[in-house]
């Protein structure tokens, strides 16, 4: 067991290619940040660089576009905030109000919106705006303490629009690279040096990543239409070559090897065909159902409301107690509710695990720091570098998959709290062992809360999941008459969307066993979700290419199957 544990740990934290550029990029930009905070004087810059590793990602289309938009909202509702200070700051009890009814929007919308992470950071900005008003005696200091929460956001993401634009990869080179991994992959299945499976796996990240490049390639005009409209077509056909490569046998297995050979070597000249035709105009097609800016069930479902209430109470009675013990040093108990809710309790337990690891590292990294390096520190320039040095660590872990990915963001969070206490090198490590504390108590009011209260298993967050591919198979069958006309980057964004059951079913196992009731729905709903992966891949090939392996489990007659017909809440 834990053999297998340090395989999986040594397997995330691989290079792979763009690792390092992510990590030193979000080195770079933290580094900057704190010349700029620690120059001008501002506070709170720890919280400030941490914002760069929450939202910097491997693609820089896609950290840009966040980036932009966090800069507007924090400025849209800072411009209200300053209303709302001259009301609250002598009236402790509207203070709290304010914080809880601005939280509970924000994280709703996080859940039942397009607006997503972004939501936890407004609703993190506002809270510690509040927050910051008990200290305040008047109500020219809280406005200036509003101005600095406001800079506090815009320097970091200033800073990482301009870092991706100047120093990031491209997203026409990520693109064109993207797709030739695509295609070599094509060419090493055709050659017998990968498995079909390898296939079926590439399959499993969805149209995404690609997805995210045209659109962030479409909205600055990076390339001619014409060259986008090519590059579209092309990641078409590799989709549907992909999705062909998955009806191929696997040499390795004794039972599919000996399917029919005559429909493989079918299969291999079509994939040939289209490795050398793939500028060849793709069917188009049934048109996309509607999609607004908040979810389907956004009034419907009573989890979006539920997540905002369960997080905005962990966050005010993370608030209250600090307060209560005058011990402001902990405050980090507050902002922990924020950034490590999640919908299901195998997630947020997951989320919660990759904190408390990744505290205890970052922490071990910050006092070291203190007791061994700073000392000896003199200027700014010299923290700069510890920075660099500390952050480079945080940023290759967050570069990599979801499963491991918030380690890395909790290592440099509990790095920079201790390294980054004043406006230069400081050596209390009262500070920095009271702001660990911070986050662990945070992380103990979210595991009593989303375990306790309105619970809902990874299991509940599958059956929806795979409810959704279901409907939207519907609406494409219902615009389509037949459902063998899904273009490729269709039936990938479902496969995308089935990537996520996948990891909720991974997720069940850091759950409590009170919400394990039934043993058999994990299977079952496993195998929904292959069935469900087979119709998708079948619907986006022509009808000859359809039929799964004779070896391969068949797929249900009806999307409706009874495993989903129960309720979620």
């Amino acid at each position: 067991m834990n053999r297998a544990l340090w395989h999986e740990v040594g397997r995330e934290l691989a290079p792979f290619d763009g690792r390092l550029g992510t990590a030193w990029r979000i080195s770079v930009i933290c580094s900057l940040a704190t010349l700029a905070f620690m120059t001008w004087q501002i506070p709170l810059a720890a919280i400030g660089c941490y914002l760069v590793l929450f939202v910097m990602k491997p693609d820089p289309g896609e950290s840009t576009l966040m980036a932009i938009g966090i800069c507007i909202l924090v400025s849209t509702v800072v411009a209200l905030l300053v209303w709302l200070t001259q009301l609250s700051i002598d009236i402790p009890a509207l203070r709290l109000f304010v914080l809880a009814s601005a939280s509970f929007i924000f994280m709703y919308l996080a859940s039942a919106s397009k607006l997503g992470p972004a939501g936890n950071i407004i609703a993190l900005v506002i809270a510690f705006i509040m927050t910051l008003l008990g200290s305040a005696p008047f109500g020219e200091v809280a406005t200036r303490g509003i101005l600095y929460a406001w800079l506090m956001t815009l320097i970091p993401m200033g800073l990482l629009i301009a870092c991706n634009m100047a120093f990031g990869r491209s997203a026409p080179s990520l693109l064109t690279a993207e797709l030739a991994r695509r295609i070599r992959l094509a060419e090493d299945i055709l050659a017998g040096t990968q498995p079909p499976a390898s296939a079926r796996q590439a399959l499993h990240e969805g149209g995404a990543p690609v997805a995210s490049y045209l659109q962030f390639i479409s909205i600055f005009h990076l390339l001619p239409t014409t060259e986008i409209h090519r590059l579209r077509t092309r990641h078409e056909h590799m989709l549907q070559l992909l999705m062909l490569a998955t009806r191929l046998p696997d040499p390795t297995d004794d039972a599919t090897a000996l399917s029919d050979t005559t429909q493989a070597a079918a299969v291999r000249r079509e994939i040939q065909t289209g490795l050398n035709q793939l500028d060849a105009p793709v069917p188009q097609g049934p048109p996309e159902p509607h999609s607004g800016f908040f979810r389907a069930d956004a009034l419907s479902n009573p989890e979006h409301y539920r997540f905002a209430l369960k997080t905005t109470l962990a966050a005010s009675l993370a608030y209250i107690t600090y307060t209560a013990l005058d011990w402001q040093d902990i405050h980090t108990a507050m902002v922990t509710c924020y950034v490590a809710a999640l919908g299901s309790t195998g997630e947020t337990l997951h989320k919660l695990t990759l904190r408390i690891v990744g505290c205890l590292i970052g922490a071990a990294m910050g006092i070291a720091s203190i007791l061994f390096l700073i000392p000896y520190m003199t200027s700014i320039g010299e923290l700069m570098l510890l920075v660099f040095a500390g952050i480079l660590v945080a940023g290759w872990v967050s570069s990599g998959s979801e499963r491991i990915a918030y380690a890395g963001v909790q290592i440099g969070l509990a790095f920079l709290l201790t390294v980054l206490q004043g406006f230069g090198p400081d050596v209390e490590i009262s500070v920095a062992t009271d702001r660990v504390a911070g986050i662990l108590l945070g992380n103990a009011l979210l595991y009593l809360i989303f375990t306790r209260i309105w619970p809902i298993s990874s299991l509940e967050m599958a059956r929806a999941g795979l409810a959704e591919v279901r409907e939207k198979l519907q609406v494409y069958g219902k615009n389509a008459q037949k459902l063998q006309t899904l273009a490729p980057s269709q039936a990938a964004n479902l496969l995308g969307a089935l990537g996520g059951v996948r990891e909720q079913l991974v997720m069940r196992r850091f759950e409590p066993r009170t919400l394990h009731t039934d043993p058999h729905e994990a299977t079952q709903l496993q195998q929904t979700l292959n069935d469900y992966e087979l119709r998708c891949i079948s619907a986006a090939l022509d009808p000859q290419w359809a039929t799964p392996p004779a070896t391969e489990a068949p797929l249900h007659t009806s999307l409706a199957t009874p495993i989903l017909s129960r309720p979620t809440s």
